[in-house]
């Protein structure tokens, strides 16, 4: 779907984007990460034929630009950061104004909006001014103009900037399930968010590429080991020199101590499981164990790992709330 190679754009003498490949493939859910400053925008800009780069070669659908730009275009529904909207229009006139805009066909354009209304949730609201919306709500308006002239592809700039955790769980859940039928670029630099919705991950620090692969190959990357997270009744004194001693541990960290309880982590030399050694360990010496599990280490940790920058993760719910 999409194809660059040795992608680089200047700004005068500044580069904001640096030798950068990657591809995507038909129906993968694509995440850009980076911190602010680090060339997502940017990217975005050259797929969507805003910007020209100043080198290397861009493919969207087959389509080459800037060469074939209008062509990349049609395959291409766009949701910038600040969505493109009229706020004294309805949400009917906005989307029926935007399929106009597109080159929706006439008799095809009643379907297209209520499709696109449908599948973003906006069904009971169509007769409303955008102004009177909630940003949740809006944001779900600007996703539904990019999905209007059935695009191949869409490309989410930012989708859950200046959202509340409420919201930003619906606007992620609506992004799933648009993947399940287009390839979705998002761009973010929120770490939670592209751990949650993306297949794929291309992690940018400075217009360069730092790493690229799914949120499980790059935790792989930054250490080949796993991490047993293990609850155990003792004191940290008995306990974590039992787990230390384990062969194949090549670290333990206390997490918490309380009421007889201990709480670490035990990090592994390689892939292979040690729960059961870990668990017999101290069972043998008397600490009954709690709770023991293998832990998937984050995204945050990646990217810390590997850019060394200061991530922005949100405290954000775990269920799906009612409304927005």
């Amino acid at each position: 779907m999409v194809e660059v190679s040795h992608l680089s754009k200047n700004y005068g003498s500044h580069p904001a984007i640096r030798d950068l490949t990657f591809s995507v493939a038909d129906g993968q859910v694509y995440g850009l990460l980076g911190p602010n400053g680090a060339g997502k925008s940017t990217i975005m800009n050259i797929l969507t034929s805003y910007l020209a780069p100043t080198g290397g070669e861009v493919k969207v659908a087959g389509f080459s630009l800037p060469e074939q730009a209008q062509q990349a275009k049609a395959c291409v529904g766009y949701l910038p950061e600040q969505p493109p909207l009229y706020p004294e229009m309805t949400v009917q006139e906005y989307l029926d104004f935007a399929a106009e805009l597109k080159g929706v066909k006439k008799a095809q354009r009643r379907e297209q909006v209520q499709q696109a209304a449908r599948r973003t949730g906006l069904d009971q609201v169509m007769p409303r001014l955008i102004r009177s919306l909630s940003k949740g709500y809006r944001q779900r308006v600007g996703i539904a103009q990019a999905l209007l002239g059935s695009p191949q592809l869409i490309i989410l700039d930012e989708p859950t900037v200046g959202l509340d955790p409420a919201q930003v769980i619906g606007i992620r859940k609506l992004i799933r399930e648009l993947g399940k039928t287009h390839t979705v670029i998002l761009s973010s630099h929120i770490l939670s968010e592209v751990q949650a919705v993306c297949s794929r991950v291309l992690i940018l620090s400075k217009g360069a590429l730092v790493a690229e692969g799914t949120p499980e190959q790059l935790s792989e990357k930054l250490s080949p080991g796993i991490r047993l997270r293990v609850t155990a009744l003792g004191s940290s004194d008995t306990v974590l020199p039992v787990v230390e001693a384990v062969p194949g541990i090549t670290g333990v960290q206390l997490v918490s101590e309380a009421d007889g309880e201990v709480t670490f982590t035990a990090e592994t030399a390689d892939t292979t499981d040690r729960r059961a050694e870990v668990s017999r360990a101290l069972s043998e010496a008397g600490c009954t164990v709690l709770a023991l599990a293998a832990e998937n280490r984050s995204l945050e940790e990646v990217f810390l790992a590997l850019t060394g920058e200061t991530a922005d993760v949100p405290e954000e719910p775990e269920t799906e709330p009612k409304g927005e």
